[in-house]
């Protein structure tokens, strides 16, 4: 049985629950989906000021799951927050939703546009497709939404989406549309039917990468960038985090 650890590293339980409800509609019979929330940490990550504050709560579930006996872990936020120093401290596979959802986007269009929900997220997620190197393939829009908007079925976040995937069409002559929120999980299918194209959910895509890796045997390195870090003790609120 393999065990993907599917950690939100917001503290909002009903966000995790549709992440986890799209991780379990892809993962394999063999699968167990482990959805966790994080315990400490803002309620949404909007901006680099909330991707801060959230990685405590994060890489403390990532290591307990890792402790449990977990095959592999995402990280179910489009800004991949703290993917780096996950990777890092854990040793088994560490999968981000945006550069899996960029990845898979690039086996099925030329040109795509990630459609995310506000200005101050489009900025961290058009550095992103610059370091996973499709930034000349890839467009991002904003379509002006808060993340937990997408919860309220009054609130038109979904109207607004949908409006923002027509000007992508129309204007980036995408071929394919990547959802820029974990948020955002539940969508994809709909939305594909609906505009007839590739819309890709990077929850889904991380799965199957984690899931594909896990079968492959193959388990993050620990030389160089990832080696384990370095064991020294940290002060203050932070000492439990210190590397043992």
């Amino acid at each position: 049985m393999t065990r993907i650890l599917v950690v939100n590293p917001n503290t909002t339980a009903s966000m995790t629950a549709t992440i986890a409800a799209a991780a379990r509609e892809v993962a394999g019979p063999a699968t167990e989906i482990v959805p966790v929330t994080s315990p400490m940490g803002p309620i949404s990550i909007e901006g680099y000021y909330d991707e801060a504050f959230a990685l405590p709560g994060l890489l403390a579930e990532i290591r307990a799951g890792e402790s449990a006996g977990v095959s592999a872990a995402v990280i179910a936020c489009f800004d991949d927050t703290g993917l780096d120093a996950a990777r890092a401290m854990a040793r088994i596979p560490v999968v981000g939703i945006c550069e899996a959802a960029l990845a898979t986007a690039g086996f099925l269009a030329k040109r795509f546009t990630i459609v995310t929900t506000t200005e101050r997220s489009r900025v961290p997620i058009e550095e992103l497709t610059q370091r996973y190197g499709m930034s000349g393939r890839a467009r991002v829009r904003a379509a002006n939404i808060p993340v937990l908007s997408l919860e309220d079925p009054n609130s038109g976040a979904r109207d607004k989406l949908r409006s923002e995937i027509t000007r992508a069409i129309a204007e980036d002559n995408a071929e394919a549309i990547v959802l820029g929120c974990a948020g955002m999980a539940d969508l994809a299918r709909t939305l594909s039917r609906e505009f007839g194209m590739p819309v890709i959910d990077g929850v889904s895509a991380a799965v199957k990468q984690a899931e594909l890796l896990v079968a492959l045997g193959l388990t993050t390195s620990k030389r160089g960038a990832y080696a384990s870090p370095v064991t020294k003790p940290y002060l203050g609120a932070l000492a439990e985090f210190a590397p043992a």
